[in-house]
């Protein structure tokens, strides 16, 4: 147990488990495809992440345990196609809203920024000219979370 999310419901805290795999479905399929490197990148952001002193390593190490098991078993839940599964995700990732307010500040921002940074580094992990670190434009389109309101600024 996460003890920044002790006082969520057990749906909160799945969401927030939940989040940062849907930000690299998202992310990931925005073009329509979700590519091998697209998930490699996911993989080893979370597995550094998990090493390090930041407020959200205790999430990551949970999430480390079998990342890319937990991974296919939430895409499978929504549909194949991007167009169809993109607003299904958005809205799901909008139910942080109600969440990072009530969680300390310290862990919401570090959680936000996290969120962000993994869009942004699955997002040129893949596509571009010759694959070279290019953010593609549907992956640009969703790439600042414009779902998700900065729990720091509101």
């Amino acid at each position: 147990m996460i003890t920044e999310l002790s006082k969520l419901s057990s749906g909160e805290q799945e969401l927030m488990v939940k989040a940062p795999l849907l930000v690299c479905i998202l992310i990931a399929g925005a073009d329509g495809n979700i590519d091998r490197k697209e998930i490699k990148k996911a993989i080893n952001i979370v597995q550094k992440k998990q090493k390090g002193f930041d407020p959200v390593a205790g999430l990551f190490k949970e999430l480390a345990q079998d990342f890319e098991d937990k991974l296919k078993i939430i895409e499978q839940g929504y549909p194949y196609e991007a167009t169809q599964r993109t607003p299904l995700i958005s809205e799901e990732l909008a139910g942080l809203n109600h969440v990072l307010p009530r969680l300390p500040q310290s862990y919401a921002k570090g959680y936000y920024e996290m969120l962000l940074m993994l869009a942004r580094e699955v997002a040129s992990s893949s596509g571009g000219l010759l694959g070279m670190k290019s953010i593609g434009s549907e992956e640009a389109k969703l790439i600042k979370l414009a779902m998700i309101q900065n729990p720091v600024n509101g």
